[in-house]
């Protein structure tokens, strides 16, 4: 079998990478998302932040626009409880106030530890579904259109593990896979947008500090170590890249 896609040793995000294009990046507030929406602004991206803790995306936005990044913008938005009218409204509001869309990243997530599976508790197997699985399912079909619109897009869906007492967390990130290479598959030889999935493996965030209190800093990677591999699956730079589930 072929080995997992990874990303070049030696890449560096090209300084207009992403330039001229709008890139919507969900859990934006903090970890991973607020990582690459930084890394996004940098590489010249309008950046759409969202996420459910507008004080948390607000000083996303604070630390873009002190950095001289293309002034971004804020979409509050609850993914566990939001219906699917709310991301029809999203996309409508990206094309009417932005002109279209480029890129999606979807890094908003929902964990709360580590269950045996008969100890999930019944509404967290509902929200994690709802957030993990669900949320980019429906976001990205709300987007299709303006996605399909823009001459180079790309949408990248983050991975982890599924593995004993990952629970509807495990059960999620395993569908959100096969999701992913189901919607590549059924786009054909000219995707339009690529779709690749990230494993970005052992992250330092507030997520892992809940699965893994006692861990020491060192052994997990901090978000902006993994936000440059999360914009070449976005960029022109991994095409052809489409249907792929990509190591770090």
């Amino acid at each position: 079998s072929m080995t997992a896609p990874t990303l070049p040793a030696d890449y560096s995000v090209p300084e207009r990478l992403l330039a001229d294009r709008v890139i919507l990046v969900t859990g934006a507030g903090g970890g991973l998302g607020q990582a690459c929406a930084r890394a996004a602004a940098a590489a010249g991206a309008t950046v759409v932040l969202a996420g459910r803790t507008i004080s948390k995306l607000e000083s996303t936005y604070d630390e873009i626009v002190a950095a001289g990044g293309p002034e971004p913008a804020i979409y509050p938005i609850n993914f566990s409880g939001a219906g699917f009218k709310d991301y029809v409204e999203l996309a409508t509001t990206l094309r009417e106030s932005l002109g279209g869309l480029d890129g999606i990243v979807h890094a908003a997530v929902h964990f709360k530890g580590f269950f045996p599976m008969d100890a999930v508790e019944p509404a967290d197997w509902i929200e994690n579904l709802q957030v993990n699985l669900t949320a980019p399912w429906a976001l990205t079909r709300a987007c299709l259109p303006l996605l399909r619109s823009s001459t180079d897009s790309s949408v990248v869906f983050v991975g982890d593990q599924a593995h004993a007492y990952y629970g509807a967390y495990g059960i999620a990130k395993a569908g959100l896979l096969e999701m992913m290479r189901i919607w590549a598959q059924e786009a054909g030889d000219k995707p339009s947008p690529r779709m690749n999935l990230l494993q970005p493996g052992a992250m330092r965030t507030g997520l892992r500090s809940k699965g893994y209190p006692g861990e020491t800093a060192s052994e997990s990677t901090p978000p902006e170590q993994i936000a440059p591999a999360v914009l070449w699956l976005l960029g022109a730079d991994s095409a052809p890249l489409h249907g792929e589930e990509v190591r770090r």
